[in-house]
């Protein structure tokens, strides 16, 4: 039996990456999962592959369309889940989206959509969870930050910004509703093997140039993700609050000081 059998959790960005192998990972361990897309051309893809992997085939797996940036599709997204699947227990706030530019050159417009999705959107899904967690005596929020809200990212300052504020977010949601049964906790990825890392994942030369700077000397796989996920959602993390568990395979540890280059106080 799964440890997550019998909730019910609602996963943003589900129909590709990191999302989509927490969905899968959801599935096989008994959750009913509500899939939200942006992309319809993904979206079959995904629910088949989530169905799939259901751990007993009563299991629901519902699939629903939102743009996390708007107020009002964000809205339905949770009227339709809850209708869907009767109530929630957990939200992983994992839709993100990412867009390089030399900071003097960022468009305003490409700025605000960044945050729109990373930040406002996480936002707004949290608060509409907490909503309905509040009529249920409790629930779990949890938030796909990055190891970015540590180290600083030129040429992606919007992404870098968002994730700063993911950071301060989930600290602040995690106190403020402590003693009403919410929890709220984030994991900080590094260097994962998902589209949104397309520049260089499939460009041997670019990758190597990431993984170098990577303790363990390789990137990480969505399932690696998935799984700490699994375990932020399961009673095993009861009493974990406002904490972002940063897997990374070592990126945070500053890996430049690998190589003693100075005594230092």
């Amino acid at each position: 039996m799964g440890k997550l059998k019998g909730k019910n959790v609602l996963v943003t960005g589900a129909s590709s990456g990191i999302g989509l192998a927490t969905a899968i990972r959801f599935a096989q361990d008994g959750a009913n999962v509500a899939v939200n897309y942006y992309a319809q051309s993904e979206a079959d893809a995904a629910e088949k592959q989530i169905t799939a992997a259901r751990e007993d085939p009563s299991q629901k797996i519902l699939m629903v369309k939102a743009d996390v940036s708007q107020e009002d599709q964000v809205v339905a997204m949770f009227a339709q889940t809850i209708a869907g699947l009767g109530y929630l227990d957990v939200l992983i706030n994992n839709a993100g989206i990412q867009k390089a530019d030399a900071t003097e050159d960022v468009q305003m417009k490409d700025f605000d959509r960044v945050l729109g999705v990373d930040i406002r959107g996480s936002f707004m899904c949290s608060r509409e969870a907490i909503r309905h967690f509040l009529t249920r005596g409790g629930g779990l929020i949890l938030n796909n930050s990055s190891v970015h809200q540590l180290i600083p990212k030129p040429k992606y300052l919007s992404y870098s910004i968002s994730k700063g504020g993911m950071n301060n977010m989930t600290r602040s949601l995690a106190l403020e509703y402590a003693d009403r049964g919410i929890r709220v906790n984030g994991i900080g990825p590094g260097a994962i093997l998902t589209p949104i890392n397309d520049a260089w994942k499939d460009d041997p030369k670019a990758r190597h140039g990431v993984e170098e700077h990577i303790p363990m000397g390789r990137a990480g796989r969505p399932e690696e993700i998935a799984s700490v996920f699994a375990f932020l959602a399961s009673d095993d993390a009861s009493y974990m609050t406002g904490q972002t568990l940063f897997v990374d395979g070592g990126l945070t540890l500053f890996p430049e000081f690998r190589t003693t280059w100075s005594s230092g106080g």
